[in-house]
């Protein structure tokens, strides 16, 4: 199937529905009964104290989008809230040039607070200029996260969210975490019946310099990303595993007891994604779905009945 025939086919069982917007979708009850399913079925794998599980807005202060280094490597992606900041005294200009100029948001000033870019940046910020303990800290967080790629492409929504399972600590407890659930999610994955594949794979860096990152990420294996057709044949990643080495730890002044620059890494679950491919996989009647997969995800008819 193709990626237009699988989109229809979403838009026309009243899965998603189009908002006018290319990338931007309203979701039903029933695409959501999916997405806390997943969400469900792999915190219940998870290993992080309750303490240390968290759900982060769709914002984050502008400064962490910054001081994480998104906005140097994916300036392309990144949005920034704008708002206006004039007086009363200048409101009746700018009413003006919204009925009539379509310059208008040139009247707008950048606010302090940027749409977060991925799950777990926000956690990093927590631990401005602290030290922790070498054992390392576990955490489960879920983000809504925004990256500006418009596209018909239900698998590149610009609003999505983000089920991780993070590591702060030491470089060999972050590979561990990476590598144990990479192997975790993996077999997570494979009992829904999907067909995944694990795969070195690198951010979507920007630029020249960019391109210099991406491939020291690939000749690293700091990345693997977990594939599976989402909207078309073709495979495309549905989660991820990152070694962030003491990238965030420099750059949040986080150190371990022990000495040294925290290291880092996270686990994520793109649950807009998978449930896209589990769709594409079992079909648009959830009703219809292999018994097995509705009662991993505690789907009953009762949460998939009209749209």
């Amino acid at each position: 199937m193709q990626t237009h025939e699988f989109r229809a086919s979403l838009l026309d069982a009243g899965l998603l529905v189009n908002s006018g917007g290319d990338g931007i979708f309203q979701r039903s009850f029933t695409f959501e009964s999916i997405v806390r399913g997943v969400e469900s079925y792999a915190s219940n794998a998870g290993d992080a104290p309750a303490n240390q599980r968290f759900f982060f807005a769709p914002v984050m202060p502008l400064a962490t989008l910054v001081s994480s280094g998104y906005a140097h490597s994916f300036p392309n992606l990144m949005g920034v809230v704008s708002s206006f900041a004039g007086s009363d005294r200048e409101l009746p200009a700018f009413l003006g040039k919204l009925d009539t100029d379509d310059h208008w948001m040139s009247e707008l000033t950048a606010s302090d607070v940027a749409l977060s870019s991925a799950a777990c940046h926000p956690l990093f910020s927590n631990f401005s200029h602290q030290s922790i303990p070498e054992e390392g800290l576990l955490y489960e967080i879920q983000g809504v996260c925004f990256r500006h790629e418009p596209s018909i492409d239900p698998a590149r929504m610009q609003s999505f969210r983000q089920h991780e399972f993070v590591y702060l600590g030491t470089s060999d407890g972050a590979l561990a975490h990476r590598d144990k659930w990479i192997e975790l999610g993996s077999d997570l994955l494979r009992e829904l019946g999907l067909d995944v594949q694990v795969v070195v794979a690198n951010d979507p860096f920007f630029g020249r310099a960019g391109r210099i990152l991406a491939n020291g990420q690939i000749e690293k294996e700091l990345k693997f990303e977990l594939t599976a057709p989402i909207s078309s044949d073709a495979p495309g990643a549905i989660a991820s595993g990152n070694y962030h080495e003491d990238h965030m730890g420099r750059v949040f002044d986080i150190t371990i007891l022990a000495g040294g620059p925290m290291h880092s890494a996270c686990f994520g679950l793109g649950l807009d994604r998978i449930t896209l491919a589990l769709i594409y996989a079992h079909g648009t009647d959830v009703s219809q779905w292999p018994r097995d997969v509705r009662a991993l995800l505690s789907i009953s008819n009762s949460t998939t009945g009209p749209s």
